[in-house]
């Protein structure tokens, strides 16, 4: 295997590890998300309780009950459905990497020997500063 295939290779392997650490933010936001949801219907469900010991209107309360539920379910599929669009927009990123990788390997080496480089001068950077502490 040549080092420009190896290269090129690498350069797919960081795009797909970039875009599944992606996707691992997006799982995490959605949890996120259900965590609040659960928390908001948990308080709205305390809420109507105390409303049903004060007003003793338990249709009224039902209904309510019932729209906070709803509200919650929809909030979770919403984010549900978002983190498959988001799954499947990181898995084209991926797949439009490869083929790039794949249809212009000289331009891919110098794109990640740029980028490489430019990392480099970070991390020189960063030890620069931390020193000066």
């Amino acid at each position: 295997m040549s080092d420009l295939h190896k290269a090129a290779e690498n350069v797919a392997d960081a795009a797909k590890g970039a875009a599944e650490d992606a996707l691992d933010s997006a799982k995490q936001a959605a949890y996120t998300t259900r965590r609040a949801a659960n928390k908001a219907l948990d308080q709205a469900e305390e809420t109507l309780d105390e409303w049903d010991e004060q007003l003793r209107a338990s249709s009224r309360i039902e209904d309510l009950a019932a729209r906070a539920q709803e509200f919650a379910n929809r909030g979770i599929n919403y984010m549900a459905d978002s983190s498959q669009r988001a799954r499947r927009q990181f898995h084209q990123a991926a797949d439009a990497t490869n083929q790039y990788v794949q249809e212009q390997p000289a331009k891919s080496l110098m794109i990640a020997a740029a980028a490489g480089a430019a990392a480099a001068v970070l991390v020189m950077l960063a030890r620069g500063r931390g020193d000066d502490r």
